[in-house]
């Protein structure tokens, strides 16, 4: 079930409209009913894994809490052997349904190098919804129980429900149990309405509607026609088309995440912020503070810093952060373009860290000004250019592809494109592409006022005359509809972590 389908439309008003009316005590069960067929609408039969996930990691926290009050001499052991069996388990189901393909295909390739014929073939399945955000989302449940960091659940309905709280199910935020689980723990003293909170998920709705139905669902047009055909294409198309795939990843995933939490700030719950204006980051480091905040915070806390962080030396911190970056890449994909994207930004990573004393010293020697407006938009246009980079194996179909799209950037100028009209030919005629113009300014507006506001539309907005506020509410519900991609050609898109 997608946000921006029918489905949805008429899904999420019914849901409503019984949550708000139902004995208070009945909640709980009511959007666990909810986010069950909301899984469901996918493909029944996956709400097995999501159930035998849950039912495991809620039996290990509850063993894990046993283990703790025992008296026994082995309790450490007892707990780590619980801890490594849940997660053993949970990172089993996963590796099968998103990995196993992947993981016979390159055995293929390698019986095939010496000449074997393989015997092995595809799984033929397809690869469930969401996966990886509930897996880790329950795999951080259970470490934090593990660290003493929160109390085991006992209710095996709450615990459900923090599993599988359909807002934020199948494309995150990756939600923390002591954010999420302790806002169940409430759901009965939740306030019956208010008009301000529904009137806010509703304004932070439409603006999600807005970036993914306007914006990135029109600019896919043009990175799909240049990415789908780049041997036609020079280097001035190909910029275009990466820097519109930037462009479309943050519209796309920031859009579900941004509707998500306008979705649950209207039933009374409050998801974490995952992204905060990342294409404003003045360095890749600040990047990954501002992108995807949930998954990062999660490698971040839950595998950088149990493998040592930056204590042990720089050489163990540079292994440390490619380790993670890899495996970040690998979550995102079961194909070696996504490693190697992680790959990219690891090296970034280390090339920065180690580099520091250099650059300060060039930059000393040059007596450039760090203080200005001038060495931030230079540190931003450069991080963008370094992030658009990388953002190439990304979307690219494989490694090999990406490399030859990088060698056509260089190798065949066309700057023309930019003046004889050729730029309308690549999916977007003139009006479409002013349409698109326009939007992305809009989305550069609402980005500058969160950095130099700290504040969301929806807080901006309030902040506001009533004339003001309800004219731009009006002015973007008109854009969703009027430019909004719909009709047979332009069906309701899967947004694009749906696959991850």
């Amino acid at each position: 079930m997608l946000f921006n389908s029918v489905h949805f439309m008429l899904f999420f008003p019914i849901v409503l409209f019984l949550y708000f009316i139902i004995p208070r005590k009945l909640r709980s069960i009511w959007i666990l009913a909810a986010s069950c067929y909301f899984y469901m609408s996918w493909n029944p039969k996956y709400v097995v894994l999501i159930a035998l996930s849950t039912i495991i990691t809620f039996g290990s926290g509850l063993a894990l809490e046993k283990c703790q009050a025992s008296k026994r001499r082995k309790k450490k052991f007892w707990k780590k052997t619980v801890l490594i069996s849940c997660l053993f388990v949970n990172l089993l189901m996963l590796g099968v349904f998103k990995y196993g393909n992947f993981f016979l295909e390159e055995c293929d390739a390698l019986l095939r190098l010496f000449g074997l014929e393989p015997p092995i073939r595809q799984f033929g399945i397809l690869l469930p919804v969401g996966i990886s955000f509930y897996t880790f989302q329950a795999l951080g449940y259970i470490i934090d129980v593990y660290k003493n960091d929160i109390a085991a659940e006992h209710s095996l309905l709450r615990y459900a429900l923090f599993v599988s709280f359909f807002p934020q199910l199948v494309a995150g935020p990756i939600e923390r149990s002591y954010n999420l689980l302790k806002q169940i723990h409430g759901i009965e003293k939740i306030q019956l309405w208010n008009a301000k909170r529904v009137a806010s998920g509703a304004i932070l709705m439409i603006w999600g509607l807005f970036l993914k139905m306007v914006i990135a669902d029109r600019i896919s047009i043009l990175v799909d026609t240049v990415f789908d055909n780049y041997q036609m294409y020079g280097s001035t198309e190909l910029c275009l088309a990466a820097v519109g795939f930037a462009l479309q990843i943050y519209c796309d995933f920031g859009s579900y995440s941004i509707i998500a939490a306008g979705a649950a700030k209207i039933m009374g719950f409050t998801l974490m912020e995952n992204f905060y204006a990342p294409y404003f980051a003045v360095s890749v480091k600040d990047f990954w503070k501002r992108w995807h905040i949930s998954l990062s915070s999660w490698f971040k806390d839950y595998l950088y810093i149990p493998l040592g962080g930056s204590y042990k030396g720089r050489i163990h911190q540079a292994v440390n952060k490619m380790i993670v970056f890899s495996v970040s890449g690998l979550w995102h994909g079961a194909d070696w373009r996504f490693v190697v994207w992680g790959g990219v930004h690891g090296f970034y990573q280390i090339f920065a860290d180690t580099s520091v004393s250099f650059q300060n010293k060039c930059l000393d020697s040059l007596c450039v000004k760090r203080n200005c407006f001038s060495w931030k938009l230079l540190q931003m246009t450069v991080t963008f250019i370094l992030i658009d980079f990388a953002w190439i194996f990304f979307r690219a179909d494989s490694v090999k592809d990406a490399l030859y799209f990088i060698k056509r950037i260089f190798v065949c100028p066309t700057p023309w494109t930019l003046f004889n009209g050729d730029i309308y030919t690549l999916g977007l005629d003139r009006p479409e592409m002013n349409i698109l113009l326009f939007s992305i300014f809009l989305l550069g507006c609402v980005d500058l006022i969160r950095v130099h506001k700290q504040c969301l539309l929806d807080e901006f907005l309030f902040e506001q005359n009533l004339w003001f506020r309800w004219g731009a509410v009006a002015g973007l519900i008109v854009m969703i509809f009027v430019f909004g991609q719909y009709g047979p050609s332009f069906d309701a898109q899967q947004f694009i972590y749906f696959q991850f």
